[in-house]
């Protein structure tokens, strides 16, 4: 079964960027931005139970790199609903053939761009514009004692995120994040659970 959900495939094919249909008329648009169903026909059957919002006043404020680990890892839909953001996933699953890899995209207001992250990975974003709002939904609850994170500028994952060390406002405690060579292994690779979105482009 196909999906009318505009999906497109990245360099890391779990990780996906729809672009949500929209429909304008002259009062302004209108756009379905989460379908259930339509995620389901894709093979992601999974029910986002929290909605999270984060506000940045200053252009280049970084807010990650973060994740959580089994038995509460979340996949996340992430949009910027006013400016814009880069935003970023790191594949952390030990044995994935993109293992330390990671997938970057612009979000913004105008486009309506969403990225999909899977569990297994780490996500952050800085911010393109002043006073943007980002929206994301998560597929578990907000555990603190399986939070974690990932350092935002480890050499080794080569983000470019458009804002220098000394230049990005960051908090504390996302820059005593450990390395990439750091980290436990987390998270697994299983070939045989992987998912590419059907129709994907």
């Amino acid at each position: 079964m196909s999906s009318s959900l505009p999906v497109l495939r990245t360099a890391i094919p779990e990780v996906w960027v729809i672009r949500p249909n929209a429909f304008p008329d002259s009062r302004g648009s209108f756009s379905e931005t989460y379908n259930y169903r339509s995620f389901a026909q894709l093979g992601r059957d999974l029910i986002f139970v929290q909605d999270n919002q984060s506000t940045s006043t200053r252009k280049g404020t970084v807010r990650g790199l973060h994740f959580q680990i089994p038995p509460m890892a979340q996949a996340k839909l992430v949009r910027a609903v006013k400016g814009s953001i880069l935003d970023v996933a790191v594949d952390l699953r030990r044995g994935s053939p993109t293992y330390g890899r990671h997938v970057s995209r612009l979000l913004s207001a105008s486009n309506q761009e969403q990225l999909f992250v899977p569990e297994g990975f780490a996500h952050g974003f800085c911010t393109c514009e002043d006073d943007t709002v980002v929206l994301y939904k998560v597929s578990n609850f907000y555990s603190p004692d399986h939070e974690r994170g990932l350092f935002w500028n480890e050499p080794l994952l080569g983000i470019d995120w458009g804002a220098e060390e000394g230049e990005a406002l960051i908090c504390s405690r996302d820059q005593a994040f450990p390395r990439l060579t750091e980290l436990p292994s987390y998270f697994e690779y299983r070939a045989d659970l992987q998912l590419t979105p059907i129709g994907a482009k």
